[in-house]
C-alpha cells in the first residue's frame, strides 16, 4: 500500500514550518527587547510603545452629619503627554502644534507655564509665581544661562534646542516651547507631578484627539473632586496635586506622583480614609496610537465615606449671621475700622462634636479651583481658618478662670465681697501702673460691692484684679496659678480637633522668659486676671471652654468626624464615641460660674442683658472686649451656651474689631433662633428671615 505521507514531505514541512518560526521569533525579539536596550539617540521609529497608566481610585464622599452629600468624585478625562515617544518621533515638534491648535479650537484650556508671554514683543510675564520663578531660575541653571538673559534671547536659543524649524513663525513657536519646555523641566527637577496636557476634558474632546492619532499623546481617566455646597468651605478643605516638599513622605506611602491629594480641611485630615487603593493597567500600542493589549495588573479600590460632625444647616446659619452682622459694623463706619476677619463656632455640649465652625471672609468650595490665584493673593486671607488656626485675646471671658482659680484657691467664696473702687492703685508707684475698671473709665463710676457671681455678671474688672493680688506670692505669682486654671478648661492646650488647629498660647513666667526674654511682674497677672494680658487662643477653644462649664466640668476633645462607611456603603467603620480629655473634681465651684453666666443674660446688670433677657431659652453667657496694640477698635469676643438648665449647645464667636462683647452677640441670637425652632432638616433661609 503506497504511504499518504513520504518522510521526505514531512522533513520538508518541518523545516519551512521552523523558518518561518526563526523569522518571527527574531522579530518580536527586536521589536520588545532591542528596543529598549539600544540607546535613545540610536532608535529608529517606534513600532511599539509600553507603558503603564494608574486607574485612579475614585475618593471617598464627605457627608455632613444628617447624610447631606457634601463632596464626591466625578469620572473625568484628562490629555497627557509620553516624553519618550515624543522624542522618538521626527514630526514631535509637529505633533505639539496639531494638538496645541486642536486644543485651542476646541476652547479647552491646557497646561503651559513658561513665564514668558505668547505673542510679540516677548517678555516674561508680570504675574510671575513664586512656583514660576523657581522653575524657570532651575532651568536656566542648568543649561548654563545667564541668569539675567532676555525672554527674546531665552525663546531664540530654546528654538535651536528643540529644533524647532526656522519655517515655523515665532509666535507657533512660542506655543511648542511653552509644551517642550513643561516636559524637559520636569527631567531637570525631578520631584515635579507628571506632565498633564489637559485636564478634565469631555469625552467628545477625548474622541477628537484619538481621531488624530497622535504619538505620545494619550488620554487617560481621573476624577474631578466636586463640591455641593458653598458652605464650610474651611472645614471641607480642598485637594491638589503633591506639595513638591511633600513627595518623599507621599512616594513612601506608595502614592503616585501625579496624584490629587488633600491639602487643609476634612479633606487633610482623612485623607488616610478617603483615598482608596489606585489600579494599573500596562498598555502596549502601535507607534500610531494603536492599542495592541491591555493588561490589568491591579482594579482600583474605591476610597471610604466620611460623616462629618457639621450640621449644614447650622452651618449656613452661623456663616449668614457672621457676614450680615460684619457687613453691618461696616457699613455703619463709613470706611473706618473695617472688619477684616471672624469667627463662630458651635459645639455640642455632650459629646464634642463640632456642629459649625464659620470663618470670615470665606470662599466657594464650588469654584475654588477657578478663584484660587485671586484667593491665595487676597489681603484679607480667605483661605485662613480664623476658627481652627486664629488666635485671640480672650477680654472678658476668660473671667470665669480667673474666678475658678480664685475659688479653688481658697481666695473667695461665693459670697465674698470685693468693693469696686473704680482704679487698683496699690502699684501705681511701679511706673504708675494703676489698671481701672471698664465702668469708671466710661462713666466714672464703680460697681460698688459685688461677690463673684455679680462681678461675671457686670464684668467687674477691679474684683478680678484684686483677687489675683490674693495669690501666694501676691500678684508676681499668680500668674503660673491663671495658667494651670485654664488648662483645666482646655485654653492654650491643642482641642483634638483632626483639621489643622494653632494651640493658641498660655501666659506663663517661662513662656515670657523664651519668647520675650522678660521677667514675669505684678501686671502680667492682673492684666490676664480680666482678659487683657499675652493669652491668645482660638475660637474652637473659647467654645470648648464654654462647653466645660456648662456640662460641669467635663472636658472634651473635639472632633470633626461622626462616622466613617465602607465604599459599598455595607459596613459601618467608624462611630464617634466621646473622649474625655479632663474632669475637673470642684463642681461646686463650676456651679457658681454657670449662675454668674445666666445673670449676665437675666441679671439686673448682665451685659447680655439687653439680647436674652426675655430670649425664650435660658441663655448663659459671657461677654468680652479686647483691647488689641496698635488697633483704634476692640476686638468683640462672646461665649454661651444654651439651654442653661440642660445644656446641648456652646458657641463662641470673634469678630476683629467687633468694638465690644456685647455689640457682636446678636450672630448668636440668629444660630439659637435656627437651632431651637428650626425643624429637624431646614433649606437655605435668606438672612433677613432668620429671626421671625
Amino acid at each position: 500500500m503506497q504511504k499518504m505521507f513520504k518522510p521526505t514531505r514531512i522533513a520538508l514541512i518541518i523545516l519551512v514550518m521552523a523558518v518561518f518560526f526563526s523569522i518571527f521569533a527574531s522579530e518580536l525579539y527586536r521589536i520588545q527587547i532591542y528596543a529598549v536596550q539600544t540607546p535613545m539617540d540610536e532608535l529608529s521609529p517606534l513600532r511599539t510603545v509600553s507603558r503603564t497608566v494608574t486607574l485612579p481610585a475614585a475618593r471617598g464622599n464627605i457627608y455632613d452629619r444628617n447624610g447631606v452629600l457634601l463632596a464626591s468624585g466625578r469620572p473625568s478625562y484628562n490629555i497627557t503627554l509620553n516624553r519618550t515617544a515624543l522624542l522618538r518621533t521626527p514630526d514631535r515638534n509637529e505633533i505639539i502644534r496639531e494638538l496645541v491648535y486642536t486644543t485651542m479650537d476646541e476652547g479647552v484650556r491646557y497646561t503651559d507655564t513658561f513665564p514668558v508671554t505668547r505673542g510679540a514683543p516677548f517678555t516674561y510675564l508680570l504675574d510671575m509665581t513664586d512656583t514660576q520663578r523657581r522653575r524657570l531660575d532651575a532651568y536656566l541653571k542648568f543649561h548654563d544661562h545667564d541668569p539675567d538673559i532676555t525672554a527674546s534671547e531665552l525663546l531664540a536659543w530654546m528654538r535651536g534646542h528643540y529644533k524647532i524649524d526656522y519655517t515655523i513663525g515665532i509666535a507657533d513657536a512660542r506655543l511648542i516651547i511653552g509644551v517642550r519646555y513643561e516636559l524637559e523641566i520636569r527631567v531637570i527637577i525631578g520631584n515635579l507631578a507628571p506632565y498633564v496636557f489637559a485636564s478634565d476634558v469631555s469625552s467628545d474632546f477625548v474622541t477628537l484627539i484619538e481621531e488624530r492619532g497622535l504619538i505620545g499623546v494619550h488620554t487617560g481617566t481621573g476624577y474631578v473632586r466636586e463640591y455641593h455646597t458653598t458652605y464650610g468651605a474651611h472645614i471641607l478643605g480642598y485637594i491638589r496635586s503633591i506639595p513638591a516638599e511633600q513627595f518623599e513622605s507621599y512616594r513612601d506611602k506608595g502614592y503616585p506622583m501625579d496624584a490629587q491629594v488633600g491639602i487643609s480641611g476634612a479633606e487633610l485630615a482623612f485623607e488616610h480614609i478617603l483615598r482608596g487603593i489606585d489600579g494599573e493597567q500596562r498598555i502596549i500600542a502601535s507607534d500610531t496610537g494603536a492599542v495592541m493589549s491591555i493588561d490589568t495588573r491591579r482594579e482600583p479600590q474605591p476610597g471610604n465615606h466620611i460623616y462629618l460632625t457639621m450640621d449644614l444647616g447650622l452651618q449656613m446659619v452661623s456663616e449668614h449671621a457672621l457676614s450680615a452682622h460684619i457687613d453691618i459694623l461696616n457699613q455703619e463706619r463709613e470706611d473706618e475700622g473695617i472688619i477684616t476677619g471672624g469667627a463662630v463656632v458651635v459645639t455640642d455640649i455632650k459629646t464634642g462634636e463640632v456642629l459649625a465652625a464659620a470663618t470670615y471672609p470665606t470662599y466657594n468650595p464650588m469654584t475654588f479651583s477657578r478663584d484660587f490665584a485671586l484667593l491665595s493673593s487676597d489681603p484679607s486671607r480667605p483661605l485662613y481658618n480664623r476658627a481652627t488656626q486664629g488666635t485671640y485675646s480672650p477680654g472678658s471671658t476668660f473671667k470665669m478662670v480667673t474666678a475658678y482659680a480664685a475659688l479653688s484657691h481658697g481666695l473667695i467664696t461665693r459670697h465674698s465681697e470685693i468693693t469696686d473702687r473704680g482704679r487698683f492703685t496699690d502699684y501705681e508707684h511701679i511706673d504708675g501702673f494703676a489698671p481701672s475698671c471698664w465702668i469708671y473709665l466710661s462713666h466714672g463710676v464703680t460697681h460698688g460691692a459685688v461677690n463673684v457671681v455679680q462681678a461675671i455678671e457686670c464684668s467687674c474688672n477691679y474684683f478680678f484684679i484684686q483677687v489675683a493680688d490674693r495669690f501666694a506670692g501676691g500678684a508676681h505669682g499668680g500668674g503660673d496659678a491663671l495658667a494651670a486654671a485654664a488648662q483645666e478648661f482646655g485654653l492654650g492646650l491643642s482641642t483634638g480637633l483632626e483639621i489643622s488647629e494653632s494651640s493658641g498660647r498660655l501666659a506663663t513666667r517661662e513662656w515670657k522668659r523664651e519668647a520675650l526674654d522678660q521677667g514675669w511682674y505684678a501686671g502680667d497677672t492682673l492684666t490676664t486676671a480680666f482678659g487683657q494680658g499675652h493669652n491668645q487662643f482660638t475660637p474652637v477653644q473659647l467654645a470648648n471652654y464654654a462647653a466645660t462649664i456648662a456640662n460641669g466640668g467635663t472636658l472634651h476633645s473635639l472632633t470633626m468626624l461622626r462616622r466613617v462607611k465602607s465604599a459599598d456603603f455595607s459596613e459601618l467603620l467608624h462611630s464617634h464615641e466621646p473622649v474625655v480629655l479632663h474632669e475637673i473634681e470642684e463642681k461646686e465651684y463650676i456651679e457658681i460660674l454657670q449662675e454668674g453666666m445666666l445673670a449676665v443674660s437675666r441679671g439686673r446688670r448682665g451685659t447680655a442683658r439687653s439680647v436674652f433677657n426675655d430670649y425664650p431659652v435660658r441663655v448663659a453667657a459671657k461677654t468680652g472686649t479686647v483691647q488689641v496694640e496698635g488697633q483704634d477698635i476692640n476686638d468683640g469676643v462672646f461665649v454661651c451656651y444654651a439651654p442653661a438648665n440642660n445644656p446641648e449647645i456652646a458657641i463662641s464667636i470673634v469678630i476683629e474689631k467687633g468694638g465690644s462683647g456685647s455689640g457682636v452677640m446678636d450672630v448668636a441670637r440668629m444660630i439659637f433662633d435656627y437651632y431651637f425652632r428650626a425643624e429637624t432638616i431646614v433649606h437655605a433661609v435668606p438672612f433677613g428671615e432668620l429671626i421671625p
